[in-house]
């Protein structure tokens, strides 16, 4: 179905009158039958759609709490194969969350950008966000994922200037990633009056939902984005809830996916109620 999935699911968000949770994890973190099953219950614990990370040995716009799980899933030996097949067993159970790949180029060029294009669609994937393709190389996959039926996610920065907004909206499908803050994932918070301009400025370039994402670390964080934008994205407190759950041989204890369930369901309560709360108010 790919980036149909993804506009069935904000369209069903936007007739709700609220904003969707999209939780990132890293395929194969940390080990495959881990994250397979963590992945699963997501939708359960209140994912309207999910982000899952192509494990990569140097993923330099990420800070510390993901390049530990890209390399604890590498260490695992999850490659690309192993993620799409992730994804076919998800969708064994799953046919409505839409899933999006994040990662980036290496592995991708690697396996073959036609071939795994196809693959992804054939597994399940919606949509792809290759963090490190600028919009003057996106020849290089966006012929290949639109004939897939993938959609094409970009980031944009709040320094992103309107020339470069313009260009980087002409190649986006199924919704914008905004950046709240300069800088890598997981190592700062942002201010909500801080995004604000950004966010206005994006609903006068495009038609396309509005996820934000990094510096998100709590429910109360998630609450105050989901009131402005489309869609909050939580990775690194999520990866970080994983880590602190693994024993001193990195082997996940008895416990740890219930736990980061259960922050998940925080996270879901407070997007699901942000609106709620604020005409209230």
């Amino acid at each position: 179905m790919g980036v149909e999935r993804i506009d069935a699911r904000f369209k069903a968000l936007k007739a709700e009158g609220r904003a969707g949770l999209i939780p990132f994890i890293t395929a194969g973190d940390p080990t495959r039958e881990f994250a397979s099953d963590l992945l699963k219950a997501l939708p359960e614990a209140g994912a309207d759609l999910i982000e899952l990370g192509m494990p990569f040995s140097d993923p330099m716009a990420d800070g510390p709490a993901i390049q530990a799980s890209s390399l604890r899933a590498l260490k695992a030996h999850m490659k690309l194969q192993g993620v799409l097949d992730t994804v076919a067993g998800f969708r064994k159970g799953d046919r409505q969350t839409p899933i999006i790949l994040m990662g980036y180029c290496n592995p991708v060029f690697t396996y073959g950008v036609e071939r795994f294009c196809k693959a992804a669609a054939a597994a399940g994937v919606d949509g792809l966000i290759i963090v490190d393709l600028p919009p003057e190389e996106e020849d290089e996959l966006k012929p290949y994922s639109d004939s897939a039926g993938l959609a094409l996610i970009r980031l944009v920065a709040p320094t992103t200037d309107d020339a470069r907004l313009k260009r980087v909206i002409q190649g986006t499908a199924g919704f914008v990633y905004f950046i709240s803050i300069t800088g890598i994932t997981g190592t700062k918070s942002f201010r909500v009056e801080d995004i604000l301009p950004s966010l206005e400025r994006l609903r006068h370039a495009t038609d396309l939902p509005r996820a934000v994402g990094f510096g998100i670390r709590t429910p109360e964080h998630a609450a105050a984005v989901a009131r402005i934008a489309d869609a909050v994205v939580v990775g690194s407190a999520i990866v970080g809830e994983i880590a602190r759950g693994l024993d001193e041989k990195g082997a996940p204890r008895n416990g740890t996916k219930d736990k980061v369930i259960a922050f998940v369901r925080s996270l879901a309560g407070a997007v699901r109620g942000a609106r709620e709360k604020a005409v209230a108010r």
